[in-house]
Order: C-alpha cells, then sequence, then structure tokens
C-alpha cells in the first residue's frame, strides 16, 4: 500500500492516456495533488507543453492542441468545465475527474458541449493529497475548509470532503474495508457512517454491498485522544523543515532564508527525485550533521579540494567556491542550506532547551519540578511566546487534574510576561478540547496508581537522547494490535462498524492484514515516522500500514485550527 504509487497510477493515465500534444488544465484543488506526485520533465515526456489553470480565462486558443482536465467534481470546477466548452479554446477534450461524478454533472455537460469537442469523461481517483509514500491528507484548512462546526462536531463541509477523499483512498487503494472508529468520538462515528453508507451505496465501485475485503482494516481516531504529540517540537528532518520553515505540499518558501541563492525561491522535497531527502527525512538533528557532511565529503574529493570541512558554515563556503560542486550535487547542495538554516533557528529560538522541558512534561511525572521549570521558561526573556504557551498547556494537561495544580498561575504570569491575551486563551481552549473528560486514553499513564506505576518503571529505563523520549500514543497502539496484546481492549476501545467483526486474536494479533488508519484532527510527521518504522518490522508479517488525516499539523497549525472552534 503505497500512497505516492497509488496517485501516480492516476497521473500516468492522465498525461499518458491520450497521444499527441496536449495541455493540462487543472483547478485550485487538483493542482498541488498532481505536483506532489509528478515533475515537470515526466509531463514533457508526455507531451504535455503547457499546464493551466482552468479559472484562468486569458489563456490563448490553441485548436491545434488536444485538451486533457483533470479536476475536483465541484460546483465551482463544473461550472468552469461549462465555460470552457461554450467557448473552446482546443481541438479535443478529455475530462477526468478526481472523484465519483453524479449523472447531473454529465448530463450538465453534455447539455453545454454545442462543439461536440468532449472525447472522453472518466473517473480518475486522486482526490487526496499523497505526501509520502505513507502519508496521505485531505488538506483540510480553517481558511479553506474549517474543520470544526460548534465544539466536537463536523463542519458539513469537512466532513463531505473527508468522505470523498477517503473514499477515493480506498478506490485507488482497491480496497473494502473494515472500519473501527474510537469509541469516545462522536466525530470518528459519524465519518466511519458516512463512508460505509458511500461504500454501500457505490456497491459496483467498492466490490458489492457484502462485508469488507477481510483484508483490510480502517482505524478512525480522533486527535483530541493525543493531543501531546502535535504540541511537541520533533527533531526528524522532515518535522524540523516542516514546523521551522514550512512545507505546503512538499514545497519550502526560501524568500526569507538569507544564504540562498537569490535565483531560488522555493525547493521541492520529493522521495522519488531527492536520494538524501528518501534516506534522511526520518533522521534525528544530530544524524542529520554527520549524513550531510559524508555527503560533502564524497563531493569533495571528487573536486579534488583539500579544504577542511568542520562545520555547516564550512560546508556552505564550500559549495558557493565550487561550481562544479553545485552542478553534481544540486540536492545537497539545498539540503547543506536548509540544514544550516534549521541549525541557526534552532540557536536563535533556544529549542533545545524548550524540547528538553517539552519532552519532560509529556514522558515524566514530577510536578514540583515542573512548576518550576516551566516558571523558569516564562520568566526567560530570550524564549518566543508561542514555545512559552506549548509548554504550559502540556503542563496542564498534563497535571489538570493534580492536587496543588499551577495552571492559572502560569497564564497569569504569561500575561504579566507580555504573552499576547489570545495565545494565552489558547490554554483553556486545549483543554476544553483534549482535557481529561474529553479523552479516551490515558496518554499520560497518571490516572491510577498501576499507571502511575509502568510511567515511573519507564522513567527509571533511561533513554539515549532527552529530546527523543517520546513516543506517539499512535505508534503504541498499532505496536500492541499487530503484536496481538491487549486484544479485548483494543475491541473494546476501537469497536467495530459491522456487528459481525471478528473477534481479536491473542495469537496472531488483532489485525493481521492491511491498516489504514485515518487521524480526524490532523495527523503529524512523528507519527507518519513511527508508522513507517512500524511497517518495516512487520512487513515480513505482510502487515502493510499508512497513514492519513484531515491535515498533516505542526504545533502552529494545530493550535491555530483550534483558535477557530468554539469548545463549550
Amino acid at each position: 500500500m503505497d500512497i505516492v504509487k497509488a496517485a501516480q497510477y492516476y497521473t500516468n493515465r492522465i498525461a499518458g492516456d491520450v497521444s499527441g500534444m496536449k495541455v493540462l488544465l487543472l483547478d485550485r484543488e487538483t493542482t498541488p495533488i498532481i505536483s506532489l506526485v509528478s515533475t515537470q520533465s515526466f509531463l514533457l515526456s508526455k507531451e504535455v507543453y503547457l499546464v493551466d489553470r482552468i479559472e484562468n480565462r486569458q489563456r490563448d486558443v490553441m485548436r491545434h492542441l488536444k485538451c486533457v482536465c483533470f479536476v475536483r467534481p465541484t460546483d465551482a470546477s463544473m461550472q468552469a468545465l461549462v465555460d470552457e466548452l461554450r467557448s473552446p479554446r482546443y481541438g479535443d477534450y478529455y475530462i477526468y475527474v478526481s472523484n465519483i461524478l453524479k449523472k447531473s454533472m454529465v448530463e450538465l455537460l453534455a447539455e453545454n458541449d454545442e462543439s461536440e469537442v468532449v472525447r472522453e469523461v472518466q473517473e480518475f481517483y486522486a482526490d487526496f493529497y499523497a505526501a509520502t509514500p505513507h502519508l496521505f491528507h485531505m488538506g483540510l484548512t480553517p481558511a479553506t475548509h474549517p474543520l470544526f462546526g460548534e465544539g466536537h462536531s463536523w463542519n458539513p463541509g469537512a466532513l463531505s470532503r473527508t468522505v470523498q477523499g477517503l473514499g477515493a483512498v480506498l478506490l485507488a487503494l482497491k480496497r473494502r474495508p473494515n472500519i473501527r472508529y474510537e469509541r469516545n468520538s462522536a466525530m470518528a462515528l459519524k465519518l466511519g457512517q458516512e463512508l460505509e453508507y458511500l461504500m454501500a451505496h457505490e456497491g459496483s465501485l467498492f466490490g458489492g454491498r457484502g462485508q469488507g475485503d477481510g483484508q483490510t482494516q480502517l482505524l478512525i481516531l480522533d486527535r483530541k485522544n493525543d493531543p501531546v504529540t502535535p504540541l511537541l517540537t520533533h527533531w526528524t528532518y522532515h518535522a524540523m523543515l516542516d514546523e521551522l520553515l514550512g512545507v505546503v505540499h512538499g514545497r519550502i518558501d526560501l524568500s526569507q532564508v538569507a544564504d540562498f541563492r537569490a535565483e531560488v525561491k522555493e525547493v521541492m522535497l520529493s522521495q522519488d527525485q531527492d536520494s538524501f531527502f528518501r534516506q534522511s527525512q526520518f533522521l534525528n538533528f544530530g544524524d542529520l550533521g554527520a549524513s550531510i557532511k559524508e555527503f560533502v565529503d564524497s563531493y569533495q574529493s571528487k573536486t579534488q579540494s583539500h579544504d577542511k570541512i568542520e562545520s555547516i558554515s564550512d560546508m556552505k563556503r564550500f559549495v558557493e567556491a565550487y561550481p562544479e560542486f553545485r552542478k553534481l550535487s544540486g540536492n545537497v547542495s539545498k539540503h547543506v542550506t536548509l540544514i544550516g538554516e534549521l541549525s541557526r533557528l534552532v540557536s536563535q529560538r533556544h529549542l533545545l532547551a524548550v524540547s528538553e522541558l517539552e519532552q519532560s512534561l509529556a514522558c515524566n511525572e514530577q510536578h514540583g519540578a515542573d512548576v518550576k521549570a516551566v516558571r523558569a521558561l516564562i520568566g526567560d526573556a530570550k524564549i518566543r511566546a508561542e514555545n512559552k504557551v506549548r509548554c504550559v498547556v502540556l503542563y496542564a494537561l498534563r497535571y489538570e487534574r493534580a492536587p496543588g495544580n499551577a495552571t492559572d498561575e502560569l497564564k497569569r504570569q504569561l500575561s504579566a510576561s507580555g504573552v499576547d491575551a489570545d495565545m494565552v486563551a489558547m490554554v483553556d481552549v486545549v483543554l476544553r478540547y483534549a482535557g481529561a473528560r474529553e479523552r479516551q486514553s490515558d496518554i499520560f499513564q497518571n490516572e491510577n496508581i498501576f499507571s502511575r506505576g509502568k510511567n515511573m518503571f519507564r522513567g527509571l529505563q533511561g533513554t539515549e537522547n532527552v529530546y527523543t523520549q517520546h513516543t506517539p500514543a499512535l505508534g503504541e497502539m498499532l505496536e500492541q494490535l499487530v503484536r496481538g496484546r491487549q486484544g479485548a481492549h483494543w475491541q473494546e476501545r476501537l469497536p467495530s462498524l459491522d456487528p459481525n467483526a471478528r473477534p481479536p486474536s491473542s495469537e496472531s494479533g488483532m489485525f493481521n492484514k492491511d491498516i489504514i488508519v485515518f487521524v480526524v484532527g490532523g495527523a503529524t510527521l512523528d507519527e507518519e515516522r513511527a508508522v513507517a518504522q512500524l511497517g518495516a518490522r512487520v512487513a515480513a508479517q505482510n502487515v502493510r500500514i499508512v497513514l492519513g488525516g484531515t491535515s498533516v499539523h505542526t504545533s502552529q497549525s494545530f493550535l491555530g485550527e483550534l483558535a477557530t472552534t468554539f469548545f463549550p
């Protein structure tokens, strides 16, 4: 189950099924869907000589060219197609839509094809964003598709988009899964029910109206059951790039990076096109420095240079000094600069100190020491306001029910230190969204004497790195499911929509085939790392796992999404 390959199958069909010189028209949403899994050189190899937006009405008339349209079946895109067909600019039109096309939409296109230029209409189910082979998302943002209605309920538009996108994922992977959902989540249940209805209603597409395919489990989780993971600073390469520089549909805007060449405004991260990123995306920051140095040393030897390279700044000087090096290793050159910028931001924002406290709050129960440490962090003028707020949120979540809880005092200290009132208010927003009364799981292992003992024992084991102690709850859950541990517990926590679903097996694991995990409220890149690494360990057992979400969150986007919603 490779999400990128599933999307690329349709991209290859879109670009390659129609022979000859052609134009490719996309809409606002299919443009990033295609750009994530394809390249300009690939499209050129398929004789696609122009890519444009269907909304652009200033295009030239070129009747000698064929036109391939790939759009989402939305009212806006259908209207743009209707306008195009009323005044066709190209000779022949091949219309591909990214999801199930309503009969009324087909009739609308036929009624307006007075010039009889439409040669084909097909459904190609690439209606999701394939970020990596293990990760997909729906691209929901507060600006385009607000997730929440009021409180813990769906915004109707976001629900519709998610059902369509998740349905397209299943069609692309050729799966009809058994659906399980987190028992305490009305949003997970609603999504499961709507998806089950879609599969039954479109039985011919999903393989009949019977039960699931027996090979696949879809687990619908709710972000509120683990609010900790998106609040932490993660130290793997991909996660750091997203958190500190921002990765939007695989692209990083470099306009604010002082050391990058002026002619390069953005760079692309692609596992297909970038071997260094493919090998390094899950490396932590310390190992990343050694990895990039190996690349630089390798190319330095090819140029027969003997300059000593000891630091990131030395690497930058070397890259700028050797145009041949830049030509030979464009990707390595790019990553030298990116890693240098990450290093600068880590130092400038004092993220090592912030992360050490975050990890302590996430993993260790030591109330007195944590209160003291959070107070000291808030009082440090060198720490950015958003990082202070994140640490107070983590404290509030962990010690919500602890005697002597100091959350109100810490909020007052935040205000006194000049933190904006709206940012301070996020402490209470997160508690209303994912406080102890809302969560299904004991993520801090501190709610009863048995879990406290387990937590203390785990702390005594020590860890190789104080900055990477935390393990996403999703990763621990999947590990137990695949290994067949606590089957009855997970059967209770993750009930099936199918009352005839088989009970858990303590011998082979509750799920021993393919698993699709979908997080309502957004997945994280740290969870993707956990899924990818677990998948590699259990591949010999024919267990394949992919992760999806309504979005992919950084700490800023997670808090930003909650800030737009009222939770009673």
